[in-house]
């Protein structure tokens, strides 16, 4: 007869062999494979930080060296006391196009703007693109091309049956309109972009003096950067992205992506790289792209920017982010083998756009940094058979963030901020990458980024307030959750300080999962 004794000890051996089992599946299984993954990341973290290197050393030599456009391409003026008066043939005929989508905040602001350019008022042509669904948007614009047609300026509002290939369907329907024929050059402008009068006065000439330019690309500034932190961040990233890789692609390749607005693009050669396409949701790209494989340079006028609006709520950010991450990974999937295929371009051109344009800069960046520092790292902790070493953790992320911060000086002491939010984003960014390379059901949408148009520049009559989803963001609470159970068995077990840094990751990925951030303004 069995006691009580026999059940106890039964108890304890299967006990003692779940235990078993789990300590070999441990160092038999779980180790070696994060083992493998951490050296992985130590070579791609590397990879990275040469990428990032060589954009900085390039800029840092450009600019002792005082190689601004102006100086290294040809640029001369066009000489006349009156712009608006000066004879036709001394300026080229040049088309510009605002294509806008329910953008009722902000339409009037761009095609204001655009009208008041400097440039003869018979060599110009304001193209309006309006694809909106609204009436009240689409009455906004009809009144604003109505009023500045009354005063000279030759505008066009054009309105599609429909909104097939987005963006690119309009710009490729607004080329395609008669009194275009003898326009030599087309700019483009978001609905929410405000130009300087004197913008085409400073970027045409360099069309126009120097046969082999199919692209200037102008920089941008943001009338809302100082309206919440989450503004101040985006502020932060893009500002590194104008003055170090566009500025390095241009120095050096004569090549950058479009940024798909306050750009002037030489007609003959977008039309000889085949036109707008709309096999992706980066149509500027795909066209960058392919205008450079035909033997085209571009050149990134960094001194001259143009004003637009920064997404100001979370949504917005997301799904801007979400189309700026899925594009580039969809386009590099359907151009890889073309690149590669390509005849008449050198293999270093081939290289650097499969390599250091597409692969480092647009996919594993985003993938690495979340998957390393948000999934990965935190698992360390729990298996301090792994040795991460401190140039992966520290030096290289710390020396790559710092090259991030100097691009915005004023908001460097946002740095610790910058780094927390961009972890976060990662987990979008990778999510959006992945469905551009594996084109799942979410590949071509497009949601146009919410503005607001006159809340931000009437600062004084905004109201911030923070408010709540509808529902939780469950990715961003399991993610913090888990980075949160691994910092604090690292603050009770482990003999790092890296339960610092993942408490604080955990808090950012809290603080986004019920919604806390950004602002957003009554209706």
């Amino acid at each position: 007869m069995a006691t009580s004794s026999d059940g106890l000890f039964a108890d304890m051996n299967f006990l003692g062999v779940i235990g078993y089992v789990l300590e070999q599946t441990r160092f038999i299984f779980l180790v070696p494979i994060l083992n493998v993954l951490v050296n992985l990341c130590q070579v791609i973290s590397l990879l990275l930080f040469i990428d990032a290197s060589y954009m900085a050393i390039v800029v840092a030599i450009v600019k002792l060296r005082g190689r601004t456009p102006e100086k290294v391409l040809r640029w001369e003026s066009f000489k006349t006391d009156d712009v608006e008066l000066a004879p036709s043939s001394n300026h080229p005929m040049v088309l510009i196009q605002i294509p806008i989508y329910n953008e009722k905040e902000v339409c009037q602001l761009s095609i204001g703007a655009v009208c008041k350019l400097s440039w003869p008022l018979d060599r110009m042509i304001v193209q309006v693109l309006d694809d909106s669904t609204d009436p009240h948007s689409k009455e906004l614009v009809r009144l604003e091309c109505k009023k500045w047609a009354s005063e000279g300026i030759n505008i066009k509002s054009e309105v599609r049956d429909s909104r097939n290939g987005y963006k690119a369907g309009a710009l490729t329907a607004g080329m395609r309109h008669s009194y275009v024929e003898g326009c030599e050059f087309v700019v483009i402008f978001d609905a929410d972009f405000q130009p300087e009068p004197d913008f085409l006065q400073r970027t045409v000439p360099f069309l126009a003096h120097n046969s082999e330019i199919a692209l200037v690309q102008a920089g941008w500034k943001y009338v809302n950067a100082d309206e919440c932190c989450m503004t101040r961040i985006q502020e932060m990233s893009l500002n590194y992205h104008f003055a170090v890789e566009q500025k390095s692609g241009s120095s050096i390749h004569g090549f950058f992506g479009f940024n798909g607005t306050a750009g002037v693009w030489r007609i003959s050669a977008l039309n000889e790289a085949g036109g707008w396409q709309d096999r992706t949701i980066v149509e500027d790209m795909d066209l960058a792209v392919r205008a450079y494989l035909n033997g085209w340079k571009f050149v990134f006028v960094d001194n001259i920017k143009v004003s637009n609006e920064l997404p100001s709520s979370f949504r917005a950010y997301r799904y801007q982010q979400h189309r700026w991450s899925c594009g580039p990974a969809n386009l590099f999937k359907k151009m890889a083998m073309e690149i590669i295929q390509k005849e008449n371009v050198s293999l270093w051109k081939k290289a650097y756009l499969i390599y250091n344009f597409f692969f480092v800069r647009k996919i594993v960046v985003h993938i690495f940094t979340f998957v390393f520092y948000c999934l990965i790292l935190p698992a360390t902790v729990i298996f301090p058979e792994i040795e991460v070493p401190k140039w992966t953790t520290i030096y290289i992320p710390a020396t790559i963030t710092i090259l991030n911060a100097i691009a915005t000086p004023k908001s460097f002491y946002l740095i610790l901020y910058w780094i927390l939010f961009e972890n976060v984003m990662a987990m979008h960014r990778s999510k959006g990458t992945l469905i551009g390379l594996l084109e799942t059901s979410r590949v071509k949408e497009w949601v146009v980024t919410q503005k607001l148009g006159e809340y931000n520049t009437l600062r004084e009559n905004l109201l911030t307030h923070y408010s709540f989803p509808e529902r939780l963001r469950w990715r961003e609470i399991m993610v913090g959750m888990y980075l949160f159970i691994c910092g604090y068995y690292d603050f009770v077990f482990g003999k790092t300080y890296l339960y610092v840094y993942l408490f604080l990751q955990s808090t950012a990925f809290f603080i986004v999962g019920v919604g806390y951030i950004g602002m957003s303004v009554p209706s």
